[in-house]
């Protein structure tokens, strides 16, 4: 969970991940992601950036903020 959060944490990193990196982030399939864009009713919700699904950093940050507890 640290390496998570450290990942996450980084000042370089993009506003938004692509489904891929957003899914390791989080430590979720990439597919699981998928499903949660296409029946909307995830905890969060992607962006789509030219026909594609994007994840917001700070919503990201948040989910892993209230699995903890925080």
């Amino acid at each position: 969970m640290q390496l998570i959060t450290n990942l996450l944490s980084r000042a370089d990193l993009p506003e938004v991940l692509p489904t891929d990196e957003a899914a390791a982030a989080i430590n979720r399939k990439p597919q699981t992601l998928r499903k949660w864009a296409c029946k909307e009713d995830g905890p969060i919700r992607p962006v789509r950036i030219n026909g594609r699904l994007a994840w917001h950093v700070a919503d990201l940050r948040t989910l892993l903020d209230c699995g903890r507890g925080k």
